[in-house]
């Protein structure tokens, strides 16, 4: 098990042990802060991540921002691999393309689900996160392109 899903598998334990999760993950990397997430579910495979719609992460329109929406899906996805993949290995994000589906009005929810074969392969890795509303309809949809390498050694 890696650094990351001790963590939180450590936080799930507590009170609010969530909500502190979250609030690492921000202080670990504060541009994700501006969203505010709530990690609902993390796993090898599996992350689901919620934020509010409230005034900071909105438009002109009163809807939710689309780079709102492009940051909560790198956020899912980037802590979805760092919990999936092996030790030996590490990721960047190499590219993003989306889809705004329907005006977002909501609160949202974002979910990163991938199949755990490849992940000790180097290489491209794409992921699909889907943004739904508080309807679950689709509002927004990312691929991210992952790129995975092995970690350098200290003797490298």
């Amino acid at each position: 098990m890696n650094q990351l899903m001790r963590v939180y598998q450590t936080c799930e334990k507590l009170p609010l042990g969530k909500i502190i999760f979250s609030k690492l993950i921000c202080f670990k990397a504060p541009y994700f802060g501006n969203i505010k997430p709530r990690f609902i579910e993390l796993r090898p495979g599996y992350c689901e991540i919620r934020f509010r719609k409230r005034r900071a992460v909105t438009n002109h329109l009163n809807s939710v921002h689309a780079i709102a929406m492009c940051n909560v899906s790198e956020l899912a996805a980037g802590s979805m691999l760092e919990a999936s993949i092996p030790r030996t290995m590490r990721w960047i994000p190499k590219g993003m393309t989306v889809s705004y589906l329907k005006i977002a009005k909501t609160d949202l929810k974002a979910v990163c689900e991938i199949s755990l074969d490849s992940l000790d392969q180097p290489g491209e890795f794409p992921m699909t996160v889907h943004v739904t509303d508080k309807n679950e309809e689709e509002v927004f949809c990312a691929v991210i392109n992952m790129y995975l390498s092995l970690k350098k050694t200290k003797s490298s």
